[in-house]
Order: C-alpha cells, then structure tokens, then sequence
C-alpha cells in the first residue's frame, strides 16, 4: 500500500485545516485507514481512524474537534482539523492496517506514509 499526505501548513489557534491521504495498492479486504500524529520528543500517537464499514474512532485530545472521513471512489481518507490549537502541531502520518474495528495503536499498522507537518502558532 502507497499513502502520500497532503494538506499540511502554518495556521494560527482557533483555525482549521484538511488533511488528505491518497492510498494505492490496498492489501487487505477489511481496513482500518488511520491519522497519527508525533510532535519532537514526544512518542507517536493515534488521533483519528476509519475502518472499513464507516466506523470512526477518535483520540480523546481530538474528539469534537477533528473528523476522519473517506471517499471510497477515490481510494482518498481525509483529517478535518477544527479549533486547531498548539498542542496539535506535529507530524501528521497516515496509516493502513487489516483490523476493523480500528485501533489506534501503532501495532494494528503495517503501512505508512511519509508525513505532513501541521504548526499551529
């Protein structure tokens, strides 16, 4: 599986941001399509997925905040970033896995993108 980032940027708090993941060459017959996050010195976390069947799960930082959605004819699954704040700048990485349900846990995903760095300041 190829996933490439996109849609990443410099936004002031309180502002919003889209990111997209375009996925190629799945491998797995369910899926979960997942958003991790890294900020320097801290350890990777899950943010957001998406499985298969439409089912969502969310980090408890994100929740009521940011939305994962796809679009199953363009193979596409987005991160819709609301209120963004500090704390969410990071690395944003996008992530296939085989379980469904998700679970945000690095383990559940084998494939990964090469990232896409969001500020807020």
């Amino acid at each position: 599986v190829q996933l490439v980032e996109s849609g990443g940027g410099l936004v002031q708090p309180g502002g919003s941001l889209r990111l997209s993941c375009a996925a190629s060459g799945y491998r797995y017959r369910t899926y979960c399509m997942g958003w991790f996050r890294q900020a320097p010195g801290k350890e990777r976390e899950g943010v957001a997925a998406v499985d298969s069947v439409g089912c969502t799960t969310y980090a408890e930082s994100v929740k009521g905040r940011f939305t994962v959605s796809q679009d199953h004819g363009k193979n596409n699954v987005y991160l819709q970033m609301n209120s963004l704040k500090p704390e969410d700048t990071a690395m944003y990485y996008c992530a296939a896995g085989g379980s469904s349900p998700c679970v945000l846990k690095d383990a559940y995903f084998g494939d990964w993108g090469q990232g896409t760095q969001v500020t807020v300041s």
